[in-house]
C-alpha cells in the first residue's frame, strides 16, 4: 500500500469513528466511508437490515448514504480546523429500486476546489454543489442526489 493509500484508509477509519459518535443513526444503518481523498468521497451501505415493507432498500437509507458524502469530501479536501460543512438542501431522484448493497460517490475538480479555498479564505462562507451517484452492486445507477452545501466558518 502506498503512503497516499494508507493516509486515505486512515482518514476513512477516522471518519467512520466520527460517524459512529456524531451520527449514530447513519452508522447503525451500516453507512461507511470507503474512499476519501482530495476532491473525492465514497460511502457504502449494506442491503441487509435496511429493507422496507416491499423488499427494497428504504428511501431514507439511500438518501443518507449520499448525504454523508458532504462531510467526507470536506474532511478529505479542505481545512477542517477553520470550516465545517453544512447541507442546506438536497434533492434525490430514485431511478431504480435498491436491491443490493449500495455505493455513493461525489467529486470536485481542482478548479472548484481552488474557488472554494479562495472564497472561504479569511473566515468567509462558501457555497458549492455536490452531485452524487448511487450505484448498486452491479454498478448500475439507482439514484442521484443534488446537494447545496456550504463551507461555514466556526463561530458563524
Amino acid at each position: 500500500m502506498t503512503a497516499d493509500q494508507t493516509e486515505a484508509s486512515d482518514l476513512a477509519e477516522q471518519m467512520n469513528a466520527g460517524l459512529q459518535a456524531l451520527i449514530p443513526v447513519a452508522y447503525n444503518m451500516g453507512v461507511r466511508f470507503t474512499a476519501l481523498r482530495r476532491g473525492y468521497a465514497e460511502s457504502s451501505v449494506p442491503f441487509e437490515g435496511n429493507g422496507n415493507h416491499f423488499g427494497v432498500l428504504y428511501a431514507g437509507v439511500i438518501f443518507t448514504v449520499a448525504e454523508v458524502l458532504g462531510g467526507g469530501l470536506h474532511m478529505s479536501t479542505f481545512d477542517a480546523s477553520t470550516h465545517y460543512p453544512l447541507v442546506r438542501s438536497m434533492t434525490i431522484d430514485f431511478l431504480k429500486p435498491g436491491k443490493t448493497d449500495l455505493t455513493a460517490r461525489v467529486s470536485l475538480d481542482e478548479a472548484e476546489i481552488a474557488r472554494l479555498e479562495q472564497e472561504s479564505a479569511g473566515g468567509n462562507k462558501a457555497n458549492f454543489e455536490l452531485v452524487a451517484e448511487i450505484v448498486d452492486a452491479s454498478g448500475e445507477v439507482i439514484g442521484r442526489t443534488r446537494g447545496d452545501y456550504q463551507m461555514r466558518p466556526y463561530g458563524r
